[in-house]
């Protein structure tokens, strides 16, 4: 598998924000959202090393912590990934896969004794037209309690289409529901006005945690 990075840090997003966690960031992507902030790691030619999931398995050993995130890029498309996530969970990890919406999580899903927890984005126009037409809606059926979505918004009609999948889909009272904003395009006070309009409940306002604390162009954190 192709590693762009390795890291301990805090988890920035999802339910457990704020929780120490140890990341694996992979190398490559099939989307190229507009407003993406690891483009770096999608570049070809982005240095990355290829490790096994022996070798990945120990480096987690060795940072002491239970939660484990697997990012990218898109970590699905890692081939042997779902033998690493199965190592991680018999090591006693918690694997997170924060997944872009575009991969088939089904396979992934199949065995409960080694099922990850999922933070599966949603794509709206913020991304760009060819992210939104990537996404996969009958995902949504694999997701429980322990999943959460997030939609990335960066205007009023990005809100609007969140709000109309999350009612479609019901996933606010499937799983986990965020709605984050895009730096620059709309602020966060805005978001928590059309969750008030809209009685948005069971659905969360995000901040990118590791944003607030460190320089938003920092890697590693």
């Amino acid at each position: 598998m192709q590693v762009a990075e390795k890291f301990v840090s805090i988890d920035g997003e999802g339910p457990h924000a704020g929780e120490l966690a140890a990341f694996i960031r992979f190398k490559g992507c099939n989307l190229n959202c507009d407003y993406c902030d690891t483009k770096w790691a999608n570049r070809a030619d982005c240095a990355a090393k290829d490790e096994t999931t022996a070798e990945l398995a120990d480096w987690v050993k060795t940072t002491g912590t239970h939660n484990v995130t697997l990012t990218g890029g898109e970590p699905l498309l890692q081939h042997g990934i779902d033998g690493l996530i199965a190592r991680l969970i018999d090591d006693g990890c918690r694997v997170e896969v924060e997944t872009n919406g575009s991969i088939d999580i089904a396979p992934f899903c199949a065995d409960p004794a080694h099922r990850p927890v999922f933070t599966l984005d949603c794509k709206l126009s913020a991304s760009g037209p060819a992210c939104v037409s990537a996404m996969r809606p009958e995902n949504y059926q694999y997701l429980g309690p322990h999943d959460s979505v997030k939609f990335v918004c960066g205007s009023r009609a990005d809100l609007e289409d969140a709000a109309r999948i999350i009612a479609a889909y019901d996933l606010d009272r499937t799983c986990h529901v965020f709605l984050s904003p895009v730096f620059g395009m709309i602020q966060p006070v805005d978001i928590v006005t059309f969750m008030e309009k809209r009685k948005l409940n069971g659905v969360r306002l995000q901040l990118q945690l590791h944003k607030i604390i460190w320089d938003p162009v920092t890697r590693g954190v």
